[in-house]
């Protein structure tokens, strides 16, 4: 989710500490409505020219776009609104992290993602106001139901990636350079880790851990006899050099992550179409009808489960 600093978006609001790289204990443990205590709801124009009109928080909550039940908490976009051409995009919900962390590792438990020809959900991490230079990291994305996920990283130039190494996922792109649309990683080991697979499966964990030596990213189905207990536990104190061969890894062997990446906030968004989604030819090659930003408009009951829910989100310092 390429973030561009023309939104006027807010500044960061806090930091939290380095740790040991691999053992952390619990800073933020997210559920429920503490998620309206953790995140600001974000009405700025999309960075990504999508077809969307991200709402305030009382907004959302009128139109039953945010809600809670229990430990869960739900975005969601409208489905039921058909769209003028000439007026604003689908209502949408973009949420960002009052806190800013630098190193840390963060489990995402996500019941439930987004899914639906021209959506493009996205989980990550940057600093708005000094996008791209204060680094950026992809953790869930993807566009118009296309599995597996892609992690990406983008940063100021001189910021590469190995080909291989290191990882279960496949490498796709290497130049981490925003200009360059970053450094990407496929997690082609599992086609449930994005879109109606992964929901299909009953959704999962997601982890991410950045040191300053590499940023690790993680997946385990729900089902999966191989997450670790501290994952699915959300114990208070984790060691990440447990957990197996990361998904998708990003050494600092050509990138130096002190520098590049700044203190980031958690970003979780749900946009349509735009300069990914919306792409022709990435949307037509994903078996969509119509083009994007005329089925967008005119068919707002497909997008009945374009809709987030988390379980809960932990971070760790």
């Amino acid at each position: 989710m390429k973030f561009s600093p023309s939104t006027g978006a807010l500044t960061v609001a806090s930091l939290a500490g380095s740790a040991l790289a691999g053992t952390y204990n619990v800073a933020d443990n997210i559920v429920g409505n503490g998620f309206y205590n953790s995140f600001g709801f974000e009405a700025i124009a999309d960075p990504t020219a999508g077809r969307v009109n991200y709402v305030d928080l009382a907004t959302a909550q009128s139109l039953n776009l945010t809600y809670t039940n229990g430990n869960s908490f739900v975005i969601r976009a409208d489905d039921t609104t058909v769209l003028t051409a000439s007026g604003p995009g689908r209502n949408s919900v973009r949420v960002k992290s009052n806190t800013a962390y630098t190193t840390h590792a963060a489990i995402f438990g996500i019941a439930h993602m987004p899914e639906g020809c021209g959506s493009w959900p996205a989980v990550w991490e940057t600093n708005e106001s000094n996008w791209p230079a204060g680094g950026e990291v992809d953790i869930v994305e993807g566009v118009n139901n296309v599995a597996p996920n892609q992690a990406t990283l983008h940063t100021s130039p001189g910021c590469t990636i190995p080909s291989s190494g290191g990882m279960l996922g496949t490498v796709v792109s290497t130049n981490c350079d925003s200009n360059a649309n970053g450094c990407s990683i496929q997690l082609t080991e599992d086609n449930n880790s994005f879109g109606p697979g992964f929901n299909g499966v009953g959704g999962g964990w997601y982890a991410v851990e950045r040191t300053n030596s590499a940023i690790s990213v993680w997946f385990w189905e729900r089902g999966s006899t191989s997450v670790p207990s501290q994952v699915s536990s959300g114990a208070s104190s984790i060691d990440t050099s447990t957990w197996g061969t990361p998904d998708a890894y990003f050494p600092s062997t050509s990138c130096d992550i002190s520098t590049m990446f700044d203190a980031n906030n958690i970003i979780i968004n749900l946009t349509f179409c735009g300069s990914w989604a919306g792409k022709a030819a990435t949307y037509s090659a994903s078996g969509c009808p119509s083009d994007c930003i005329s089925y967008v408009n005119a068919n707002p009951s497909a997008f009945t489960n374009a809709y987030f829910e988390f379980n809960a989100i932990n971070v760790y310092t």
